[in-house]
């Protein structure tokens, strides 16, 4: 092909996501290929961007034309289901590329699967990029926030084609080079483990604003308006106001009412926990809206075990207080809660990120990270523009829970953030999410734990050991012989006591006696003798 025909990069898969970043792309001003197994989506494709353009996109209808069709070095992003696909697609396209060219999986996958193709394909002197994606469809339109990691070399052949389509923000466009390997996948991950938390907490807000406070949709949509302009500011929060506003079209009443309580997932919440246990680092907010999605799977059962208790005597208890429930301190309470158990929340998400940079090598940016979150993605927010300042303040930052400014405003909340915990179990309404803050809060802000006692209870059953606070050094003790002799003593102590008493008595019949007969007196004082006896006779036996 005529060199000035060639697009600047191209991108195979074209679902919805693909098709909106593409056009994206072409929006920009890059001239860029198109392809898709299924060819109804090219032409699909091709339909929008003439509806939407005039853009400078091409489609292409076989893996060696869209190959061709790209300068070199050929830059080429992936979009089509994690897994297998990938694999596929990989293998349909570098059967026609170049060393030199590079392969961007811009789907949500598995960090070592990435790691793996870049080993796969380096074999053909082709560069690779994974990297995550996030913003949803909209995101993908108009700017999404991308986090690419892999090589830096494929990298920089596309910098400034993403940091065209990235969201803009008042520091810059949401993209930054992550890091080696799959680095960019696993930061995207923990990004979606984040997001689940962030759910979860504002489920659990609207769950005791309604049922505690009483408060209708309308009431509703108005508070999180209202919370969308101060410290909560962010992707999530407006959304949900929009969603209170929204009138079912098929019966009368508001659509979020007539919604299925069943939450879907696609995987990475659940990496994000099990990354978070094989690394070691406390992640108990997301484990915890983990949690809730598989107990709201469980519709059937629960909708039984609801009836079952009931038969049982269980008093239907939701919302049973909300009759003396002060509404307007209820409403500032939940912010409070809800902006507290949010930090804790990042913080985890931040801390699970530094463990595994510190393992693999990755020296992962985190004020960095939190400034590309700030446009574009899902969990942007207006606090990420302060969790970004924290990490400038401190690039070994230990946790945000202990940041002056964070650690200050946490100070502040903790009543409110009780209260609202304590109101809701009062209720009989389950807040997961922020009970699990509240407990990472209260076991990471005390300086002495009861693990002590877990300690001493592995060093029982399974001689563990276990160290001192007095002095250096692993110890191990034989807690249960020591246990029996301290039994032993705890009777001889007792024995001692009996004795003491019947000597003090056996001298008072002595001195008794002294007034008595001759007869009668060496009567006791044999009797005395023997008692006496017997004490010294058990002091030696014990």
């Amino acid at each position: 092909m005529d060199a000035s025909t060639l697009s600047r990069i191209g991108l195979a898969g074209l679902a919805v996501m693909g098709q909106n970043l593409a056009l994206n792309i072409a929006e920009k001003g890059f001239p860029i290929s198109v392809y898709n197994r299924t060819t109804s989506k090219v032409d699909e494709t091709l339909i929008r961007a003439q509806s939407e353009g005039p853009f400078s996109l091409t489609g292409q209808y076989s893996p060696r034309d869209f190959v061709l069709s790209i300068q070199r070095p050929r830059s080429i992003i992936i979009l089509v289901k994690a897994g297998n696909p990938v694999d596929q697609t990989i293998s349909a396209l570098t059967e026609f590329m170049e060393p030199g060219d590079t392969i961007i999986d811009g789907g949500n996958e598995w960090y070592q699967n990435t790691e793996r193709r870049i080993q796969q394909v380096a074999d053909k002197g082709i560069l690779y990029l994974g990297m995550g994606v996030s913003g949803g469809e909209e995101g993908a339109r108009h700017g999404p926030s991308l986090m690419p990691g892999g090589s830096f070399e494929a990298y920089k052949n596309i910098e400034s084609v993403l940091k065209s389509v990235a969201a803009q923000v008042d520091d810059g466009p949401c993209v930054t080079y992550i890091g080696e390997g799959g680095s960019g996948n696993f930061v995207k991950m923990v990004h979606n483990g984040i997001e689940y938390g962030d759910m979860q907490l504002i489920s659990e807000a609207y769950d005791v604003l309604k049922n505690v406070g009483g408060l209708s949709n309308s009431e509703l949509a108005e508070i999180f308006g209202e919370w969308n302009r101060g410290e909560l500011e962010s992707f999530l929060i407006e959304i949900t106001s929009d969603i209170f506003k929204v009138k079912d079209n098929l019966v009368d009443g508001d659509l979020v009412d007539k919604i299925l309580d069943k939450t879907g997932m696609k995987g990475t919440g659940k990496w994000t926990v099990q990354q978070a246990a094989e690394l070691s680092v406390a992640a108990p907010t997301i484990a915890a809206s983990l949690d809730c999605r598989y107990l709201s799977g469980l519709k059937e059962e629960r909708e039984s075990a609801a009836d079952i208790l009931k038969e049982a005597g269980l008093e239907e208890e939701v919302g049973s207080v909300k009759s003396g429930v002060d509404k307007k301190r209820l409403i500032d309470d939940v912010r409070k809660a809800l902006y507290a158990s949010k930090i804790c929340s990042y913080a985890q998400g931040m801390n699970l990120l530094r463990a595994k940079s510190v393992e693999k090598g990755w020296d992962l940016d985190f004020g960095e990270l939190a400034r590309i979150w700030k446009g574009g993605c899902i969990i942007r927010a207006v606090f990420l523009d302060r969790i970004k300042q924290a990490y400038q303040r401190n690039p070994n930052l230990a946790s945000l829970v202990v940041d002056p400014e964070f650690a200050r405003e946490m100070v502040q909340r903790q009543a409110a953030w009780r209260r609202v915990v304590g109101l809701a179990i009062s209720a009989g309404i389950s807040t997961p999410g922020m009970c699990a803050s509240l407990a990472y809060f209260d076991t990471y802000r005390r300086a002495r734990l009861p693990a002590n006692l877990v300690q001493a209870q592995r060093d029982l059953f399974g001689a563990h050991t276990y160290e001192r606070t007095d002095r250096p050094g692993a110890f191990h003790t034989e807690w249960t012989k020591l246990a029996r002799k301290s039994s032993a003593v705890v009777c001889f102590l007792e024995r001692i006591r009996c004795c003491y008493w019947l000597a003090s008595q056996n001298l008072l019949l002595i001195r008794n006696a002294c007034l008595l007969s001759t007869a009668i007196q060496l009567c006791f004082i044999d009797f005395a003798y023997l008692l006496l006896n017997n004490v010294s006779n058990s002091c030696e036996a014990i």
